[in-house]
């Protein structure tokens, strides 16, 4: 077979997106660049992050993370809206949505009977804390759960107050395990022919990411520092730190003695391999602030990039560390095509993302735009459903759609 006309492996699968904000559209943005049919379905106002782009903030985030899927409207609330989701159910493959626990259910569209209709589907959900447990019901958003995760605890300086993420951690790694459960459901559905209910809670998504200070928990009882600033979360490796430039900061890292020995080479002091305090990776660890201030006196004399480049020539783990407008310009991701610019519609010229998940052997899916508001409402109801256009003009008319 020619490898270059190998199909994505979600072509054929149609996916019926109710989620909003990053979680689940996030999980559903992956599954339509690895090739899957995603119908987007929001309420007649839109969901929370097209709303969000009236404070001037999340337009590009709604245009990353709904590339290539086929915006409708729908009131769920209305029978007949509730009808024509289980019209579609019956013809889709994956169901996904990140409401609270129960809002499904009351609506008359859980699980159970939507696999009434159609016994293959995968019911995908995810939530705060999950859809069982003593917090079932509390609200949670991805600054509420890093508080709840630990996150926030552990991050900042040992004497200052804790501080968030910059990232939307909890969300994003909620969307790529919900991603995970729904493709290994997929695969046991060729297998059984039936498909199933998968959920992914964002608390339990991130616990496995603090495993440094779970570590540190562990050895150190009550003496482990809840923060550690930019060193090890473990404090397990020196250097590993942020470091001063002459014009911004680097990243540096040993997590080996062949690194540090590197290191001194390149910044010329190679006498000191033998020196005791720097013997091994557990007497660096021990005179952690000795290693800072020697790199420090080298680092603050150079610019970032100069320094970054001469540590990777001497295979060092080293970076600048870069403002999102370089990042957002990338040339390593540009070239591989997992950054694109494109020129959206409604935004301009933009850049944004591909699907991180690679399949050799299959060119990569164009990105589309993300598209207005029920632009496909038509095309999902008329074409695709086959009902006619003064059914769904009807439907326009009496708030159905």
């Amino acid at each position: 077979m020619d490898t270059q006309s190998k199909h994505l492996p979600l072509e054929g699968i149609v996916v019926i997106d109710l989620s909003h904000v990053y979680n689940g559209p996030y999980a559903t943005f992956l599954m339509a660049m690895a090739g899957a049919e995603v119908i987007k379905v929001e309420p007649k106002q839109g969901e929370h992050l097209r709303s969000r782009g009236d404070m001037g903030g999340a337009a590009l985030p709604f245009a990353m993370l709904n590339s290539n899927k086929k915006p409708v409207t729908l009131n769920l609330k209305d029978k007949q809206g509730a009808d024509l989701l289980r019209e579609m159910v019956g013809r889709a493959d994956v169901l996904v949505e990140n409401f609270a626990p129960g809002v499904m259910d009351r609506l008359g569209l859980g699980a159970a009977e939507l696999h009434a209709i159609n016994p293959r589907l995968i019911y995908g959900s995810s939530s705060g804390y999950g859809k069982t447990g003593p917090y079932r019901d509390y609200p949670a958003m991805d600054l509420v759960m890093q508080a709840m995760s630990g996150i926030i605890d552990s991050t900042g300086y040992p004497d200052q107050p804790p501080v968030k993420s910059g990232a939307a951690i909890c969300d994003f790694m909620a969307g790529i395990h919900l991603y995970a459960a729904i493709a290994t459901a997929l695969y046991e559905r060729e297998r059984t022919g039936v498909g199933r209910v998968v959920e992914v809670s964002m608390q339990e998504a991130v616990f496995a990411s603090l495993a440094s200070n779970l570590g540190m928990l562990h050895a150190r009882g009550d003496a482990a520092p809840a923060r550690t600033g930019n060193r090890h979360g473990g404090l397990g490796i020196s250097p590993y730190n942020v470091y001063p430039a002459k014009d911004g900061y680097v990243v540096l890292n040993a997590p080996g003695d062949r690194h540090f020995h590197a290191i001194l080479d390149v910044i010329g002091r190679p006498e000191l391999k033998d020196d005791p305090r720097f013997i091994s990776r557990t007497a660096r660890v021990q005179h952690w602030t000795e290693v800072d201030a020697l790199l420090e006196s080298w680092t603050k004399l150079l610019p970032k990039d100069d320094i970054a480049t001469r540590m990777l020539e001497a295979k060092v783990p080293c970076a600048p560390v870069r403002g999102l407008k370089e990042v957002q310009n990338d040339r390593n991701m540009l070239a591989r095509g997992s950054l694109q610019k494109v020129n959206h519609p409604e935004l301009g010229s933009v850049i944004l993302p591909h699907s991180p998940l690679v399949f050799e052997g299959s060119e990569r899916r164009p990105i589309e735009p993300s598209l207005p508001l029920g632009a496909s409402n038509q095309q999902v109801f008329g074409d695709w459903l086959g009902h006619t256009e003064q059914e769904v003009q009807g439907w326009h008319e009496t708030g159905v759609i």
